[in-house]
Order: C-alpha cells, then sequence, then structure tokens
C-alpha cells in the first residue's frame, strides 16, 4: 500500500499521468480513433478515462481535491474545443458531463485508498498478527 501514499512514489504516478494524458489526448485528437480502444458508448469511454486520470493525478500530487478536480475539467474542455477543429470529430457538452461523472469516483477511490494505506503505516506491526 506504500504506492499510495509515500512521497517517494509520486513521480511516478506523475510520470504515469503524463503518459496518460498522451494517449487519451491521441485519441480524442485523432480524427478516427481506433475502435478496438472502444468501451462501445462515447460517454463511458469519457467516464474512464477521466476516473483514470484523476485516481492516478490524485495519486501523484497533493493538494485540496478541487484542485485536482477543476484542472481534469478544464483538460476536458480543452479537448471539446480541440474536437470542434477536427475535422470528422465534434463538440458536446455532454462529453464534458461525463468527464465529471467519471472524475469524481476517480478522486474518491484514490483518497480513500490513500487514508487506508496511512493508517497502516501508522500502526506498528503486531507480534503474532
Amino acid at each position: 500500500m506504500s504506492l499510495l501514499s509515500q512521497p517517494r512514489w509520486r513521480g511516478g504516478w506523475r510520470l504515469l499521468l503524463v503518459l496518460l494524458v498522451l494517449v487519451i489526448s491521441w485519441l480524442a485528437f485523432s480524427p478516427r480513433p481506433p475502435v478496438v480502444l472502444s468501451t462501445g458508448w462515447d460517454k463511458s469511454n469519457h467516464m474512464l478515462a477521466f476516473f483514470t486520470l484523476a485516481f492516478v493525478m490524485r495519486l501523484g500530487f497533493r493538494g485540496h481535491w478541487s484542485l485536482t478536480a477543476l484542472a481534469l475539467l478544464g483538460y476536458g474542455v480543452l479537448i471539446e474545443l480541440v474536437q470542434s477543429m477536427v475535422p470528422g470529430r465534434e463538440a458536446d457538452a455532454m462529453d464534458v458531463l461525463a468527464d465529471s461523472l467519471g472524475l469524481l469516483p476517480g478522486l474518491l477511490l484514490a483518497m480513500a485508498l490513500q487514508r487506508v494505506a496511512r493508517r497502516r503505516l501508522a500502526q506498528p506491526d503486531l507480534p503474532g498478527g
């Protein structure tokens, strides 16, 4: 569980976040993203992507959860603005709603797991247990 709570792992989570943003941006900005990387429903693609981004970003950066949410919502809006200029793609405000519906549980799960990990690290090892 130390992967979730110790500062020395933040660099790895940040690197993973950068890779995720690159992959998600490529998928979002491609005129024809590969169907094999789709859940089959555009809105669930958004929810899954932003769930993952929120989870990883929360583990990589300390700070208030609302800053993570605002940063990711800004990224979601940026995606829609860019898609409005990509041939074959269009902007959809409902996609931003799907993004927000994905990021909230991602943040909550990360925060809950971090809390559990911190408690476990704070407890001394008991003999025979």
